[in-house]
């Protein structure tokens, strides 16, 4: 096989036919495959087999149960799975016209490149197919910011938002990508230096359905981008900083009130530790937590520790600025910054530790016997 031509499906049973097909005229020539990574809730899955049982080229399907990663992790998994090493992606839309196949195989058989983009911003490239005004001005704005962040990876490529590429799987390391939802190409361009070549394409109408975009998924978006370029620890401090808004906006809302400022600091800081870990499992560790202990025995480790961590903070200050005469907001500005650094090592080596092969948690265990020895055989 020369070529694996990886789709990622949410709900496109209309346009699976019309796909096929001109994914198989454009094909032809080259020994290629269609790989669907299906993450639907309609007929989709039943339209690839329909569909694949006389196409003129392999088309496999993997209808997958649990959508982990988005459509980035529809993407890796169908790499993974894929039998040649030279995977395209596209859209399931026909937005990336199958037309445009060719150049780019032609682009990469040269041999000089890891990474073929086919770019919308590139010589004679075009993104009419954008649904209007705003949406076009969203994606310039996304795209200029993108590069901006990434002025040296990202210098040869005028597209990093482009779902449209084809690249070699063994010039990237997929264990080490962490999609985070449909910008996968910037994934993997932020994460190794490759050799990249563009071609230009015209980003066509959506042939059926309806766009997948939406805000959600531009918080996505900017969530991937400040990990990429800053690292999980800046994500720990957004969440630590709305945290502390928060903390301050229940102070005062419940003070005013009439309840006790002592009563309504304790009220806002465990509030405040219950909506962070619930943050920080989605944003910050989601990555993490398939291989380290459940949900509860996390958060049981997360809370007893900011509360411990509170209990010290604060016998702390007042000793710096009682003994040491600093400024109270100076004494507070240092034990908020080592108390962020101190949370933050603890999250990511004991919260989020990974389990020991073959151990489950001492809950777990736990559990496990009490449920043994319950229906186990006996007498009344």
């Amino acid at each position: 096989m020369q070529l694996s031509i990886i789709v990622p499906t949410y709900n496109e049973a209309p346009n699976v036919g019309e796909l096929v097909r001109r994914i198989a005229a454009a094909a032809e020539g080259i020994e290629a495959e269609i790989v669907f990574v299906d993450d639907s809730t309609d007929t989709t899955p039943d339209e690839v087999r329909r569909i694949a049982a006389s196409a003129p080229l392999p088309v496999r399907l993997i209808h997958r149960a649990r959508r982990r990663g988005g459509l980035g992790g529809a993407v890796l998994e169908g790499m993974d799975a894929a039998e040649a090493d030279a995977c395209l992606v596209m859209d399931g839309d026909l937005q990336h016209p199958p037309e445009e196949i060719p150049a780019l195989w032609r682009r990469f058989r040269q041999g000089d490149v890891d990474l073929v983009v086919a770019s919308r911003y590139a010589g004679g490239g075009t993104s009419g197919g954008l649904a209007d005004s705003t949406r076009v001005m969203v994606s310039k704005a996304s795209t200029g910011l993108t590069r901006a962040m990434f002025p040296i990876r990202l210098k040869d490529v005028s597209d990093p938002m482009t779902g449209f590429f084809l690249v070699d799987r063994r010039a990237i390391d997929t264990a080490t990508l962490q999609p985070r939802g449909f910008k996968i190409l910037l994934e993997i361009l932020a994460r190794r230096t490759l050799r990249v070549a563009e071609v230009p394409f015209d980003f066509a109408t959506r042939h059926a359905g309806e766009s997948k975009a939406s805000v959600r998924q531009g918080f996505h978006f900017l969530t991937q981008l400040t990990a990429l370029r800053f690292g999980k620890m800046s994500l720990f401090a957004v969440i630590g900083a709305f945290g502390a808004v928060v903390n301050l906006a229940i102070m005062w809302a419940l003070t005013h009130a009439g309840v006790d400022y002592i009563v309504a600091a304790v009220v806002a800081a465990e509030t405040t530790i219950i909506g962070n870990f619930l943050l920080q499992e989605r944003f910050v560790f989601q990555d993490m937590t398939a291989d380290a202990s459940g949900v509860w025995s996390r958060f049981a480790k997360s809370f007893a520790f900011n509360n411990a961590e509170a209990l010290i903070r604060i016998p702390v200050l007042a000793l710096m600025v009682e003994s040491w005469h600093l400024s109270a907001v100076l004494a507070a500005a240092i034990t908020l910054v080592a108390a962020f650094v101190v949370r933050f090592v603890f999250h990511s080596l004991v919260v989020y530790a990974p389990r020991r092969a073959g151990q489950p948690s001492g809950v777990r265990s736990f559990l496990e016997e009490l449920d043994a020895e319950a229906m186990s055989p006996g007498e009344l």
